[in-house]
């Protein structure tokens, strides 16, 4: 069966997803694969991008998770600190998970726990210099590649690229 590229498509090139669409209509013309040519690309998409992910953050010697909380805390407003709560929520982990990783990056003297002058039980986690100036670097070079990474895209496709994937995440972060 021949794949032909579909109306308004740039291009005649075809990509792994083009072939597996086209061996599933093959071996099974009942089925409609078109929900693959979106979700397999967003896939795919997603495992080349975390590896470029974990290539710029190596030079930058810091594991994905760790990018994550010093990011996270940067994101805050000055002095940068948040509660292990706001952490688990912008990170998406378990509260034992974030008390490891809190107490691993405290080793390594990227951030510091205070008492919470709000709740006397609860500590505010900060990040320090060092931290900072680690996530600032990583963030710009992290963007540096990702724009890149987009350059065969002009604005109004990023711009249509972006708001077609809200529109599909939405239903998972609401």
């Amino acid at each position: 069966m021949e794949t032909r590229p579909k109306p308004g498509v740039e291009g005649t090139e075809q990509d792994e997803v083009d072939r597996l669409v086209a061996a599933w209509r093959a071996a099974r013309p009942e089925l409609d694969p078109s929900p693959l040519e979106v979700l397999s690309r967003v896939s795919r998409l997603s495992k080349h991008l975390d590896r470029a992910r974990q290539r710029v953050l190596e030079t930058q010697g810091l594991d994905l998770w760790e990018f994550d909380v010093l990011v996270a805390l940067r994101r805050a407003p000055a002095p940068h600190e948040l509660s292990p709560g706001a952490l688990l929520h912008a990170t998406m982990v378990t509260s034992g998970t974030m008390t490891n990783r809190i107490d691993r990056l405290t080793d390594r003297g990227l951030v510091a726990r205070r008492p919470d002058p709000q709740d006397g039980r609860g500590v505010l986690v900060r990040l320090t210099p060092q931290g900072r100036a680690r996530a600032d670097a990583a963030m710009t070079e992290l963007l540096e590649r990702e724009r890149s990474l987009l350059s065969e895209l002009d604005v109004g496709q990023r711009d249509t690229l972006a708001g077609l994937l809200r529109s599909l995440l939405l239903p998972f972060d609401g």
